[in-house]
């Protein structure tokens, strides 16, 4: 019997040892899986971390536009009687993201009648108050990014005068309570007088195409010998804000000089100059500018400059001063998907026109409407010799009467 018990408890020891054996191997090799999950979370939340800072220095963003619009012009006889005239107005798809601090952006326009780029550069950012661009960009000059709240801009527009984009290098500097822009384009945004374009009229903004000569129609091209184009043109603008209390007041001064490249070899020259201020007080904006503007040719007593967008020609003054006047008031509203309300008046007058010209005025009280992504511009227009409502800025023409409204919808 002890020589059986003995042996007994040996086995049992024998059986302990062994399954506390395999229990140790268990914890080490749970252990170890443990471990290895440890390091595989520790591994994705590096790799998320990495993710999510690629994703901050590098982005792609792409949008777009669908615009149509109707129109009722009192100047147009056929318009008037079949009640005005519903029309495509335009696609457009935006591009715009960044590297790190190098940015970029671009859109391009599809019109019934053309298709242009309205803008397209590529620029850094030195510091969040330092930023440099070059390609197509907006010309900095007066009120910023536009001088108005219609959907047919100011006058200054038709004069090249506001939301032009030209071809060169563009610095900002923008501090809290002050903003500078300095900027340099060799030429127009088609390459200036020798362009590899098919139609200098195709192009978003004005600019000048060429010398407009005695005896000439406003939309004639120019002659031969006297087509011109944009070069060598400096821009600088500064603006400051002031701020008291409920009110905040931007004021500014910008100042554009530049050459004419005209295809006789003449020489030619232009200069503008404005001084604007911005004024927002609660739901109220108002924005004013006084701009003067000057081109000289040469040997020549010029009266008339040809300028092209939209594809056509048009005729300009060789010189003036335009005054501004806008005011609106925004207003919050819920009326289904409609969220806002903006209404205005703007006013524009050029004046001081050279031989005897009599001047161009327009007036604009409208409203736009947001919902959602959608835009409408809802515009009563009172103009006189005023583009895109039955005249030209050379012309002796009547008042005429424009009724539009514009349907964009942005995505």
């Amino acid at each position: 019997m002890t020589r059986y018990s003995l042996a007994a408890c040996i086995a049992l020891a024998l059986a302990s040892n062994a399954q506390a054996t395999s229990v140790d191997e268990e914890l080490a090799a749970l252990k170890a899986r443990i471990e290895q999950l440890e390091t595989e979370q520790q591994q994705a939340k590096e790799q998320a971390a990495k993710d999510e800072l690629q994703a901050q220095e590098s982005s792609v963003k792409f949008g777009g536009a669908v615009r149509t619009n109707y129109v009722y012009e009192d100047y147009n006889d056929a318009n008037a009687d079949r009640g005005g005239d519903f029309d495509f107005d335009l696609f457009r798809i935006d591009v715009s993201g960044n590297y790190k601090d190098l940015i970029f952006s671009a859109q391009y326009r599809w019109f019934e009648y053309m298709n242009v780029v309205q803008h397209a550069w590529v620029g850094y950012n030195f510091t969040e108050q330092q930023q440099a661009k070059i390609g197509v960009t907006q010309v900095p000059f007066g009120l910023l990014t536009y001088a108005s709240n219609n959907y047919f801009f100011s006058s200054n527009f038709y004069l090249g005068l506001e939301d032009d984009h030209d071809l060169g290098l563009n610095y900002t500097y923008k501090g809290a309570n002050n903003q500078f822009d300095f900027a340099f384009y060799k030429n127009d945004e088609q390459g200036g007088i020798d362009g590899f374009v098919s139609d200098r009229t195709d192009r978003y903004a004005y600019d000048v195409v060429g010398i407009r000569l005695d005896g000439e129609d406003a939309y004639d091209a120019p002659s031969d010998g006297y087509a011109a184009g944009e070069v060598n043109t400096f821009n600088a603008r500064y603006a400051h804000t002031f701020a008291f209390n409920d009110i905040s007041v931007e004021l500014g001064a910008s100042l554009q000089a530049g050459q004419l490249e005209i295809e006789n070899g003449t020489d030619g020259d232009n200069v503008a100059a404005a001084i604007h201020s911005m004024i927002n007080y609660d739901r109220w904006n108002v924005k004013l500018q006084v701009t003067d503007y000057k081109y000289d040719v040469d040997g020549m007593d010029v009266d008339r400059i040809v300028v092209a967008a939209y594809h056509f020609y048009d005729s300009i003054p060789a010189e003036a001063t335009t005054y501004i006047a806008n005011l609106a008031y925004s207003l919050p509203v819920e009326i289904g998907p409609i969220s806002n309300l903006t209404f205005y008046n703007d006013y524009s007058l050029v004046t001081d026109k050279p031989a005897a010209m009599p001047d161009t005025f327009m007036n604009v009280t409208g409203m736009a409407i947001s919902a959602g992504g959608l835009y409408t511009y809802v515009d009563f227009v009172v103009a006189e010799n005023q583009p895109f409502i039955g005249g030209t800025m050379v012309g002796d023409g009547d008042t005429n009467t424009r009724f539009n409204i514009n349907f964009g919808y942005y995505f």
